[in-house]
């Protein structure tokens, strides 16, 4: 019986979720600055804060009002506001919307 749940958590955990959520950007005031992974934060990569995944989570990232989508690399913590699920990387962001917007609505999911 233990054999048979520890591989049903197997398989629904490899399912991909989508989930839809705000999300920000950092950008000057933290570049060079250490992250929560250690490694130094650069705003000119494809990276992005999320409270929980993993460190090295690949995520795919969904703008919803243009879908125009990036995949980013989770390698901080954050962030800090209930509403939004991902804080990207001023790159990252700016791949997909104008910085100038501040947030913007999201579906992302993690790639496996």
């Amino acid at each position: 019986m233990n054999k048979l749940l520890l591989l049903l958590s197997i398989i629904l955990l490899s399912f991909n979720t989508i989930k839809e959520t705000k999300a920000s950007y950092y950008a000057k005031e933290h570049h060079g600055k250490k992250t929560a992974s250690g490694e130094r934060f650069n705003m000119y990569d494809y990276t992005a804060a999320h409270r929980t995944l993993a460190f090295n989570t690949k995520v795919k990232v969904t703008n919803m009002d243009n879908n125009e989508s990036i995949v980013v690399r989770i390698n901080d913590r954050g962030p800090f506001i209930k509403s939004r699920d991902l804080d990207l990387s001023y790159a990252a962001f700016k791949s997909i919307a104008n910085p100038k917007k501040g947030w913007i609505k999201i579906k992302y999911e993690t790639i496996n």
